[in-house]
């Protein structure tokens, strides 16, 4: 594929040029529809008169459909946009970036989707479509998922669809998480999950981080122990990777607490877990839920984070060695890429 791209890039570098530039616009529709023209161009950061004309080839290909509220794709652009995917993927040169990461990082599989989710809220959106995609690779039937909670997890419910491939699947929150915003909890999230793959779910109603007495207390509750061995027995568990501050200040630590994670100069935060640079722990929450010793004993545990600003922390946390599978974005790994070198 690589050689007949480059072959390609040289004989016909208008028709790469052209190719990408349609492809660009007719994913943006599909990942943003409807949506106007106007809109649409501020979006791919093309000239409008641009992007009207190749709206009017892609119309007359019957790719797309216009209406009153806007542009929507397709049964034919939706398979068209299917079956290029891989194409455009080595075109952008992600296969090279998803190598280097894989083999530095030591991961067995790493996926690039276009984009920087810092500045896009449809990148992340892109980020739970992917996710969503490569879990029905390795889904089976009667399996247990662990999820934990946050924005980038939120995108993955928001694009998990049914499947007739597997059934009798458990979701189950990674770890408490009351006190956060309802939409971004692993409860809320593990729950419509579930919903929507016609899955079953179990929730953990605990707050996050605890006193050391109430989680003595806690754990000894036999509900709570029940949904604890069945959490730290999940086949798959998927899981967000955090800034260490930013994850600090949102779970409103104590003054001492975020001290210590800038003395230390944490960078990640995953799991209730503050990490150096090297991948050290500088400082671990007490929580009820997955401890990073768990993560040794499940076969799949997906790391899902993207954006410029998560490169740090992606490599800060992957040095632990717990997660083998990351599905980034391009500002990320391009990013990774860089630190790499330094």
């Amino acid at each position: 594929m690589k050689n007949w791209i480059d072959v390609q890039k040289k004989l016909f570098p208008d028709l790469v040029d052209v190719m990408q530039r349609r492809y660009k616009i007719l994913h943006f529709i599909h990942v943003l529809e409807p949506i106007g023209r106007r809109s649409l161009a501020e979006h791919v950061h093309m000239k409008e008169r641009i992007v009207r004309s190749e709206i009017d080839f892609l119309n007359s290909q019957a790719l797309l459909e216009v209406t009153t509220k806007g542009m929507k794709v397709t049964s034919s652009g939706h398979q068209v946009l299917q079956k290029l995917e891989t194409f455009m993927s080595d075109l952008f040169g992600f296969d090279v970036l998803e190598k280097q990461i894989k083999d530095t990082l030591n991961l067995e599989h790493v996926l690039i989707i276009p984009g920087n989710s810092d500045e896009d809220h449809w990148v992340k959106q892109e980020l739970g479509k992917a996710t969503v995609d490569y879990l029905k690779t390795i889904l089976q039937s009667n399996q247990t998922i662990a999820v934990t909670g946050g924005t980038t997890m939120a995108a993955v419910a928001e694009m998990m669809r049914p499947s007739n491939d597997v059934s009798g699947c458990l979701f189950v929150p990674a770890r408490g998480g009351l006190g956060e915003r309802v939409e971004n909890q692993a409860n809320t999230i593990c729950a419509e999950m579930a919903k929507k793959i016609n899955g079953e779910y179990r929730l953990l109603y605990v707050p996050d981080p605890l006193s050391e007495d109430t989680y003595q207390s806690i754990i000894e509750e036999p509900s709570v122990k029940e949904i604890l061995q069945i959490i730290r027995q999940a086949n798959i568990v998927v899981h967000g990777i955090g800034n260490a501050v930013t994850m600090a200040k949102r779970r409103k630590a104590s003054n001492d607490v975020l001290h210590k994670i800038q003395l230390g100069n944490a960078v990640s935060e995953a799991f209730g877990y503050y990490f150096s640079d090297n991948g050290e722990v500088i400082h671990k929450v007490r929580t009820v839920g997955m401890q990073l010793e768990d993560l040794s004993k499940i076969r799949d545990v997906i790391a899902v984070a993207g954006g410029k600003t998560k490169a740090k922390a992606i490599h800060s946390y992957c040095k632990q060695g717990k997660s083998n599978v990351l599905i980034t974005d391009e500002a990320a790994a391009k990013e990774l890429i860089k630190g790499f070198s330094l």
